[in-house]
């Protein structure tokens, strides 16, 4: 290189460089404000649900949502205490609690008994609420939670049975809110993500009744319909097609001695056992619809028929949709469930 061309050589880099200093660095785009949810199940009968309820406690620490509470249909005495101990361990105690004093009791199971024990004098995982019974009525939490809420904010998880929500619908006007229960949902709720129904054909029956819907089908055909928002269905399907990996279960839960999650799932059906993950994918969609995790139906209408049969039909503007997962989808699905139900609590993080 000839003495003339070094000097604009050096100048160029003296006038790029001038050049990236004064232009500001690019900003990632601005995070979106955390979703506000509520979420329902029937803890303790199967460990989906504690696997779902962890997620969103991993989430709430990304900031991604806000568990304003957790709502039970499953009556048992140490329901709402169980789920107490989980948001305890997770760094949340205050969340509130409200178990239904009517639907359907399916017993205490194998694994809500870990609300109970104690190491020494000391409960293993510990908890405020001692009974179910001493945990608010959920329709007056959830008509509290929708009431004080910005219009269309709220986004609902029902992945147990559908009393709660069903009792919702019915619930009149009151010192909490001057209008009834549908007219709420559908001033304050933008979306309800449901863990329910089959909607392809499983194991080559074309009439599958699921399991959520079956417990309580008057709850189930009332919500159905009558629910005033946007319903994205998780189908049977779809959790069936995404077994949990039990080598997250064995390795990814070990950074504490006692982990809830973990246990549960030793207690309910333990490894090599590999169990559907159908409540994680409803909690994944509910929380993160935008980032393909799932492509959706067309809109249609969801009905159920008297024997618990949920039934779609195609309508143009109709108000539900049923999650719909490829291979690739799945793949991508899989690892998410894993990497945010395996999270370590993050007790010095925010928790929102």
């Amino acid at each position: 290189m000839n003495l003339p061309n070094l000097h604009l050589f050096a100048f160029l880099i003296l006038a790029t460089g001038a050049f990236a200093a004064d232009t500001p660095p690019l900003q990632p785009p601005p995070k979106a404000p955390p979703v506000q949810i509520v979420f329902d199940t029937d803890i303790g009968n199967d460990v989906d649900d504690v696997l779902a309820l962890a997620m969103l406690h991993s989430l709430a620490t990304r900031g991604d949502c806000k568990l304003l509470a957790v709502t039970v249909t499953n009556p048992h005495e140490l329901s709402g205490p169980f789920v107490d101990a989980i948001n305890t361990f997770y760094g949340r105690p205050n969340i509130p609690v409200a178990v239904t004093r009517r639907g359907p009791n399916t017993g205490q199971g194998k694994f809500l008994g870990l609300a109970a024990i104690k190491d020494g004098d000391a409960p293993r995982y510990p908890h405020q609420l001692k009974s179910s019974a001493e945990s608010p009525d959920p329709v007056k939490l959830l008509r509290q939670l929708l009431a004080k809420a910005a219009d269309q904010s709220l986004v609902l998880v029902q992945v147990g049975f559908f009393t709660n929500f069903a009792d919702l619908l019915d619930s009149k006007p009151d010192d909490i809110s001057p209008l009834p229960g549908r007219e709420l949902v559908k001033r304050k709720a933008r979306l309800l993500s449901v863990m329910a129904g089959a909607f392809q054909t499983i194991n080559h029956n074309n009439h599958y009744r699921e399991y959520n819907v079956i417990k309580d089908i008057p709850a189930a055909r009332k919500l159905a319909k009558d629910w005033p928002t946007p319903v994205v269905w998780s189908g049977f399907e779809i959790g069936i097609a995404v077994p949990f990996p039990v080598q997250s279960i064995e390795r990814d839960f070990s950074y504490t001695p006692h982990h809830p999650a973990a246990e549960s799932y030793y207690l309910y059906n333990p490894p090599p056992h590999e169990r559907p993950t159908w409540d994680l994918t409803a909690v994944l969609h509910a929380v993160m619809p935008d980032r393909s995790y799932f492509s959706l139906s067309p809109p249609g209408v969801v009905t159920v028929e008297e024997d618990g049969f949920t039934r779609f039909t195609p309508k143009r503007n109709g108000r539900d949709r049923f999650l719909i997962m490829n291979e690739t989808e799945a793949a991508r699905v899989k690892e998410a469930l894993v990497q945010l139900s395996s999270q370590p609590p993050n007790h010095t993080a925010g928790k929102p």
